[in-house]
């Protein structure tokens, strides 16, 4: 009877430990279908990416002003100046000269959020292009930073810190020369503020940005 009484007994544990084994094959087996999913994913993933820098470099980089590979001759800099964060700063050379940086820069005064910004600087330090790569700027107001849909970024080309003077370098309502945009000023200082910003910093450390090995972080 005892024995009758043991059997019965064990065999709830048993199927139990025989569950707590079948979630524990379940949860592998997903585990590693999205394991396979990620792999197979993320090659094809890291192309757009890579697609998608491409045609950003070539709007704000003529391609005669450089005969390297900016995207892989590319460091990382944690600077104040550029924005909060890690920011990409890509080197332009040409006969092996400094050519170009391409700096991507965080407006953080937009009035939706963050405005995101790549900036093309020559050797000289005067900007070839600015162009809006991510806003979140209300439509038919603060959106008129993006090229798609005004012109006026454009007048951010062939200026440096002497043109116009450093103060100037302001929307028309706080003194300055470039213009806003009827019933919103907000989006355009955000952009001419990160701008200069950006300018002062190359200025600063133009030499240490060409000369730091590809693939180097640097805080500055």
């Amino acid at each position: 009877m005892s024995g009758t009484d043991a059997s019965h007994e064990d065999t709830p544990r048993g199927a139990g430990l025989l569950g707590a084994v079948r979630l524990l094959i379940i949860a592998a087996l997903v585990i590693g279908a999205l394991e396979l999913v990620r792999r197979v994913t993320l090659e094809p993933i890291e192309m757009a990416r890579q697609a998608e820098r491409r045609r950003a470099l070539d709007v704000v980089l003529p391609t005669h002003r450089y005969d390297n590979a900016p995207l892989d001759d590319a460091i990382s800099v944690d600077a104040g100046a550029l924005g909060p964060g890690l920011h990409r700063v890509l080197r332009a050379r040409l006969n092996g000269a400094p050519s170009a940086l391409v700096l991507e820069v965080t407006a953080t005064g937009g009035y939706s959020g963050p405005i995101e910004l790549l900036v093309a600087v020559d050797a000289q330090q005067r900007i070839l292009a600015v162009r809006v790569t991510e806003h979140h700027e209300t439509p038919g107001l603060g959106d008129g930073i993006d090229r798609h849909v005004d012109d006026w970024i454009d007048d951010f080309a062939g200026r440096f810190l002497g043109q116009p003077p450093a103060d100037q370098w302001a929307v028309r309502k706080d003194g300055g020369r470039f213009d806003e945009f009827a019933g919103a000023t907000v989006s355009p200082r955000a952009v001419v503020q990160a701008v200069r910003h950006c300018l002062e910093f190359t200025a600063q450390h133009a030499a240490d940005l060409y000369a730091a090995p590809a693939g180097a972080t640097l805080q500055r």
